[in-house]
């Protein structure tokens, strides 16, 4: 059950890390009050939210780790991080910020990181 927690815990936080790190790209800049921020206020604006990535990340690596009772190694917890941040990252891009189309290139770029989560969770 940890894993699980571990992987809802790190879907969350990557929502969080997705609109502090683009969110001011495109989406907030439709906003009034934030497009009149300077780039002091669109840094403490994304730190605002980074605050809540880190307050959902730490502890799911911690559920996660295997040290602490959950299922994943180190670079397992690291590699399911990546593949996390991109899927939620496309979603984001797609549905919500609108600002690209999933391409073909796309798509096979994601099938190789299946393939890399297949090779660190493979057991040699």
């Amino acid at each position: 059950m940890k894993g699980v927690y571990s992987l809802l815990l790190l879907t969350i936080s990557n929502l969080f890390m997705t609109f502090a790190w683009y969110g001011h790209l495109h989406l907030f800049k439709k906003m009034a009050w934030f497009a009149k921020l300077g780039i002091f206020g669109v840094i403490m604006v994304s730190w605002g939210l980074a605050l809540f990535e880190y307050i959902f990340q730490v502890p799911a690596n911690r559920l996660g780790f295997v040290e602490n009772g959950g299922p994943f190694s180190l670079f397992q917890l690291k590699v399911i991080q990546e593949v996390i941040t991109l899927t939620v990252f496309t979603l984001c891009a797609v549905f919500i910020f609108k600002t690209d189309k999933l391409g073909w290139n796309h798509v096979a770029g994601f099938v190789l990181l299946v393939a890399a989560v297949y090779v660190i969770f493979k057991k040699w």
